[in-house]
């Protein structure tokens, strides 16, 4: 069920989301070489309660941690360790929720840890473009269809791929709603796109092929070619006005 929600939700859902953006800048100013995961995401979690909220992502499903730090063939859900330190040359993406008067703010984005090849750099700015071309394509009387396709079109015009076995989502008083907003798709099909509805809109995209597999730890999700992977995401609200992100840090 798709929950539409009313301005006063939606301003509840702006303040996450300023906590959770804030979290998340706070987190890439902290990638540098020697660096530990586990530093970041402790860095992370004490932000996130000193403003008064929860991170969403701690305990949630049983994960371990306040945000998921993904290293170069990563895609997703990279466990924060002291064993995984940083080091020059790494794509490093970051995602953090951020739970605040009953609702989420769910933002992600890919970092370089110093000096990055242009591949890499080639690699993130598509995908972080490809994230604003969602957005642009986030109007009430668009279909879901219609975000998906301006992202698939971005990248693969630009020789990526889109993995296909995660998508994003609906988000508000929970992290996971309905309905769920994949990358790819074609124009015109899917749900019809609601002033009051709020999704996540995340990019996640592979310099190689688009398969991923699970690691034992049923979190880490890795590229199958070993290539690198970017993920970028805003919380975004549909309004007569056209979309207006909400994980933004002002």
């Amino acid at each position: 069920m798709i929950v539409l929600k009313t301005s006063r939700e939606l301003a509840a859902m702006r303040a996450a989301g300023r906590i959770s953006s804030r979290a998340l800048r706070l987190a890439g100013e902290a990638v540098e070489p020697g660096v530990s995961t586990w530093e970041i995401d402790r860095m992370v979690r004490r932000y996130i309660e000193e403003q008064g909220a929860v991170p969403t992502f701690l305990g949630y499903g049983g994960f371990p941690a306040s945000s998921c730090i993904s290293v170069n063939n990563v895609v997703i859900h990279g466990i924060p360790s002291k064993k995984i330190i940083l080091k020059q040359g790494d794509i490093v993406s970051i995602d953090i929720g951020a739970t605040y008067e009953g609702f989420v703010g769910d933002n992600a984005w890919t970092f370089p840890c110093g000096d990055v090849s242009g591949e890499a750099q080639a690699l993130m700015d598509a995908t972080r473009e490809a994230l604003f071309e969602g957005i642009a394509a986030a109007r009430a009387g668009n279909r879901i269809g219609d975000i998906g396709s301006a992202v698939q079109r971005y990248v693969e015009a630009r020789g990526y791929s889109v993995v296909r076995s995660f998508v994003g989502h609906g988000v508000g008083a929970k992290m996971h709603e309905d309905p769920a907003v994949p990358n790819y798709g074609t124009p015109g099909r899917g749900v019809r796109l609601l002033p009051g509805m709020t999704i996540a809109i995340e990019p996640m995209i592979n310099q190689g092929v688009k398969d991923v597999r699970v690691l034992p730890d049923e979190w880490t999700t890795v590229t199958t070619d070993g290539k690198l992977s970017a993920h970028f995401e805003h919380t975004v609200a549909v309004t007569p006005d056209g979309p207006v992100i909400l994980t933004l840090p002002d």
